[in-house]
């Protein structure tokens, strides 16, 4: 959260997208799963979160080896992309 420039007395709440945790930081200012299993459909959820949240810059966050595969990991930055959703990290 530090090197996000955040706050770390932010609220964090915890949401279900797809039978994985998806943790919300700041009402969307930072989105993080660490699932071991990371799907297109979690990513989609997330890209459902940013209209609900609507924060001003949402940045997310992944665990590198959650995504099966390459492809799934270049489909899912830009599916969050076609929302503008443009600062996706792995871990």
């Amino acid at each position: 959260m530090l090197k996000c420039g955040l706050d770390l007395t932010l609220p964090i709440t915890e949401h279900t997208i797809a039978e994985q945790r998806v943790f919300d930081v700041g009402m969307g200012a930072l989105i993080v799963c660490l699932s071991d299993s990371i799907s297109l459909e979690v990513v989609e959820g997330i890209a459902q979160m940013k209209d609900k949240l609507n924060p001003e810059i949402m940045r997310v966050v992944f665990k590198d080896s959650g995504f099966k595969d390459d492809v799934v990991k270049i489909n899912a930055v830009q599916i969050l992309k076609q929302v503008d959703i443009v600062d996706v990290k792995s871990l």
